[in-house]
């Protein structure tokens, strides 16, 4: 070997020490490890490709709707357009719902990005197409992530403002520079982006509220919009993307409506009548005695009830901590300690469901029985005091009871509490030093929450506390919640095996001064957001884990939301004629799966 070869080959080695070997263009990605199905896969576990094409599939929904904007604030934009279900926007590439938080090419073909998720690149597939047929680019790319940053959702907002530059340097290739945001699910964020087209997207007036049929890459197109009671989506023949492995065996139907219903009785008893195909149940009442009526003993109908696998999240009622009345955490321990869940499970729910004591319940996310590793005490160490000794030790449950739904316990302890913050019972009425009685108001979305909330009523005013509920409509109920004004709600979040970037939307400060998002509660607790930042910063799935039940032990120490219940299963009705491949995915019932075997 001549010298000059032995130091090029030296000089090529330092080289390769100092820089790695760049990131290589890939087929899918993980939040953590890497995604199960290699490239080249044929279809989705659980999808079947070999299910009929055809027919109509009718869904029911509880509400009403004003706009086909789904990406402002305003109004209240129909369902199915964007994803997840994703009929006529698509985004970068596509979840696939039997793993945690798993990718895989859409619209992109490939995407690439560095271990350190610096900086992440999509390759656009040379196919993909809008429904007029013109071509998604990478100025698409652009200009959606722009809009989105400048005018979307708070969310929205949120997300993409960490991109330190965007640039195209072809029509097939977008690159996102991510250089200071240490967040490893930004590239997954970017990739879920529903992209919209550039030709027919009006920027100035993309706020507003408008019913024009949005123009997308999507394998349906809107065919028929009548406000506030149904669309329908019609099956875009000449859809790019049908013969993709991640579409292989979705999006079955020729068309797909959605009838929109006021409340929850009509909607039931339109399912009863056939006029919708499939319905997911939210009522053990009705789950365990309703469903005996003429087109089940038919044979038309059947119940489907499916395991859920995933954590179950945190259904509860939520204090808003806006109002000074729930400013102290001892008057929210104090109502939280006398929801009776016994009593209510065996009297109204017939005990078919389990209390929550977690936000990740039922999951290995979950801090509830399960004493904070040397990792959590390190992340809570800057914030000493924000977790309590009990919820720290995992022996912490919610307050339990004697099931007699008047335990006197509950009643002395709840009193205790709101005596150390100012509260007396005077009369049989609990006031505050200045006089002022405890009152306020649960603003109810239906009847089963107007029921359960009416029983909750009982139990305070037991202790002298004034609770009303008021019911009242769909539109005014969400007008309401979006601008925050209410005194406690019933609400669900979900939650996934991989929670995110969503969880800033929820508990952190900035989130709870902007209308529109999901921190109903109105948290504003620092620790919780340090441990947020943690979780998207883990490299490990073991970090990870940490990280969320820091977070866990963190809102528990709250008590911002009084937990309520969760159910073992999805309780899933559906017409005989509408089938389902036998395998479900990890996050359980996915519609997009379902075919009709009638025409």
């Amino acid at each position: 070997m001549r010298p000059t070869t032995g130091l090029l080959l030296l000089f090529a080695l330092l080289m390769g020490l100092a820089f790695p070997a760049a990131a290589q263009p890939r087929h899918g990605i993980a939040m953590h490890g890497e995604p199960a199905l290699p490239a080249g896969f044929d279809h989705l576990p659980y999808a079947d490709p070999a299910a009929r094409k055809g027919g109509r599939l009718v869904f029911g929904v509880q509400g009403t709707f004003d706009t086909l904007n789904t990406f402002s604030v305003r109004g209240i934009a129909a369902s199915g357009i964007v994803p997840p279900l994703g009929l006529v926007t698509q985004a970068l590439m596509a979840r696939s719902y039997d793993e945690p938080f798993s990718l895989y090419g859409l619209l992109a073909e490939s995407i690439e990005t560095p271990d350190d998720r610096s900086w992440v690149v999509f390759r656009l597939n040379p196919k993909a197409r809008f429904s007029d047929g013109k071509p998604v680019t990478s100025a698409d790319v652009l200009f959606t992530w722009d809009l989105l940053k400048t005018k979307g959702k708070p969310t929205f907002r949120s997300w993409y403002s960490k991109v330190a530059k965007a640039e195209a340097p072809d029509e097939r290739t977008v690159r996102f520079d991510l250089t200071g945001a240490n967040d490893r699910e930004l590239p997954l964020i970017l990739a879920l982006m529903p992209i919209l087209a550039k030709h027919t997207t009006d920027a100035a007036r993309f706020e507003e509220t408008n019913l024009t049929p949005p123009v997308g890459s999507g394998p349906y197109v809107v065919a028929e919009v009548k406000p506030g009671e149904s669309i329908t989506f019609r099956r875009n023949p000449d859809y790019w993307g049908r013969d993709l492995a991640i579409s292989r065996g979705l999006y079955n139907p020729d068309e797909i409506r959605f009838d929109y219903y006021r409340d929850g009785n009509t909607l039931f008893e339109a399912f009863r009548g056939g006029l919708y195909d499939v319905r997911t149940e939210d009522s053990p009442t009705r789950w365990t005695g309703q469903y005996d009526f003429p087109l089940v003993q038919q044979g038309k109908v059947v119940r489907d009830p499916i395991p859920i696998r995933t954590p179950k999240g945190m259904n509860a009622f939520v204090f808003n901590t806006r109002k000074p009345l729930f400013a102290d955490v001892r008057v929210r321990e104090a109502i939280a300690g006398l929801f009776d869940f016994d009593w209510v499970n065996r009297n109204l729910f017939q005990g078919l469901y389990a209390r929550t004591s977690s936000f990740f319940e039922g999951s290995e996310l979950a801090s509830t029985g399960v004493p904070a590793s040397a990792h959590e005490r390190e992340l809570l160490a800057p914030f000493p005091g924000v977790v309590r000794p009990a919820i720290l030790d995992g022996t912490w449950r919610p307050a339990a009871s004697d099931g007699s739904g008047r335990d006197r316990e509950q009643a002395r302890h709840a009193l205790d509490l709101l005596a150390q913050a100012g509260w007396q019972l005077v009369d049989g009425e609990l006031r505050d030093r200045q006089g002022r009685p405890f009152a306020f108001e649960f603003l109810a979305a239906s009847r089963v929450q107007e029921r359960l909330a009416l029983n909750f009523s009982q139990a305070l005013s037991r202790i002298g506390i004034r609770l009303k509920v008021r019911l009242v409509d769909d539109v005014q109920y969400w007008r309401r919640l979006q601008a925050f004004d209410f005194d406690m709600i019933q609400f669900a979040w979900g939650a996934s095996p991989s929670p995110g970037n969503e969880q800033y939307g929820r508990w952190t400060a900035k989130a709870a001064d902007r209308q529109g998002s999901l921190n109903y509660a109105g948290v504003r607790e620092p620790a919780g957001e340090a441990a947020i930042d943690a979780m998207l910063a883990a490299r490990s799935r073991q970090d990870f884990v940490d990280a969320v039940r820091t977070l866990d032990r963190i809102l528990l120490s709250g008590f911002y939301v009084v937990p309520l219940f969760n159910q073992p299963a999805q309780w899933i009705a559906r017409k005989t004629s509408v089938q389902r491949p036998e395998r479900t995915a990890l996050f359980g019932f996915q519609p997009e799966v379902l075919w009709r075997t009638d025409p």
